[in-house]
C-alpha cells in the first residue's frame, strides 16, 4: 500500500473525529448549555491532541497534523464556549 493510501485512511479517520465534535459545539454555542462539560477532561484531551499533532509533525505525517490540528480547534471552541457559559452562570 502506498504512503498516500495510508495517509488517506488517517485523514478519513480524522475527518470522522472532527465531525464527532459538532454536536458538542452545537450544545455549547447554539443551545448555550455547558451542562456535563468537564473543563479538566477537555483540557487533558486538548493536551493529548497537541502532543499527537507534534508527533505527526516530527514523523512527517500529514494525516496526523491535519486531523489533530483541526480537532484542536474544535476542542478549543468547546473549552472557550464552556468557560464563557460557566463564567456567566456564576455572575
Amino acid at each position: 500500500m502506498s504512503n498516500w493510501s495510508i495517509e488517506f485512511i488517517g485523514i478519513f479517520a480524522g475527518v470522522l473525529g472532527i465531525i464527532a465534535w459538532f454536536p458538542q459545539l452545537n450544545k455549547i454555542w447554539i443551545q448555550k448549555s455547558a451542562e456535563g462539560i468537564s473543563l479538566f477532561a477537555f483540557g487533558l484531551i486538548f493536551i493529548a491532541l497537541l502532543l499527537w499533532f507534534i508527533y505527526g509533525f516530527l514523523i512527517g505525517s500529514p494525516s496526523l497534523m491535519i486531523s489533530n490540528g483541526a480537532t484542536l480547534i474544535m476542542i478549543f471552541l468547546v473549552l472557550w464556549g464552556s468557560w464563557k457559559i460557566q463564567k456567566n452562570s456564576k455572575n
